[in-house]
């Protein structure tokens, strides 16, 4: 840091196990990515390749390729996950996973139907290849699961292998977790935390708003998902009380 501050909350280093950033990637060129590593890089500890567009991004191999350089593991949308699955090529995305030599995978239902046991049963197979972060939540607005059932199925995942799992949102920020209109479900967070574990939790929060809420209450080293990379730096701040949103989160402490 270019200075000191008393009081700031202390965050987690990298590699970090918790207080994690996960950045969606929908479509940055190479130059981008060159660009945005060079100022957020520190701040940056996975990156998605949102939904499907690994499938049609030139240069894929490139671009995995610079995220390496700053020892920032790449992995797929859960959709393209998904697609591969919904077709009976599950033993094709595998091999694709390895032709890209990619650290983590994501295993999501979002948009399609799988039985729960089946799903556990591709973490089980997936975590001998990589590190399974899971998605657990709908990507329909209208489908509501019930806490009870959402805390079922994240501890049967991580009893499967999942290494992280993540609270659904969308890149939109009005599903799952959160309501139409992006409020937090609070009611259903504060269910979740009384069974599994607040780092083993990543929480898509793309919207200014809901990260706000999460550091309120889970404070600097919340795991945070599908943030922006024009959102990284400012995340940050809001982190450490450096932005009017958390600026006296920590200054009596």
């Amino acid at each position: 840091m270019h200075f000191k501050l008393n009081g700031l909350p202390e965050r987690t280093t990298k590699p970090r196990d918790y207080g994690l950033t996960m950045v969606m990637d929908k479509g940055l060129s190479t130059r981008e990515v060159e660009n945005f590593l060079l100022i957020a890089h520190p701040y940056v500890d996975m990156v998605k390749l949102g939904f499907g567009t690994s499938y049609v991004t030139p240069n894929l191999d490139e671009k995995i390729k610079l995220y390496k350089e700053y020892n920032i593991p790449v992995y797929f949308g859960g959709t393209l996950f998904e697609a591969f699955v919904v077709r009976d090529q599950f033993d094709d995305y595998r091999k694709v996973l390895d032709k890209y030599k990619l650290d983590l995978v994501e295993v999501s239902d979002g948009s399609i139907e799988i039985e729960h046991e089946k799903k556990c049963e591709y973490i089980r197979t997936l975590s001998t290849q990589c590190q399974v972060l899971s998605e657990v939540g709908s990507k329909d607005v209208e489908k509501i699961i019930a806490p009870y059932k959402w805390i079922r199925m994240m501890k049967a995942e991580l009893e499967a292998g999942t290494w992280k799992l993540i609270a659904e949102a969308r890149e939109s920020g009005t599903v799952g977790i959160f309501r139409k209109t992006g409020e937090v479900r609070s009611g259903l967070v504060d269910e979740i935390l009384t069974q599994i574990p607040k780092e083993k939790i990543i929480w898509e929060a793309p919207l200014k708003e809901q990260q706000v809420w999460f550091v309120q209450l889970l404070e600097a080293n919340v795991n945070l998902g599908n943030i922006a990379p024009s959102e990284v730096i400012p995340l940050e701040t809001l982190r450490l009380g450096l932005r009017g949103d958390t600026f006296e989160r920590y200054l009596n402490k």
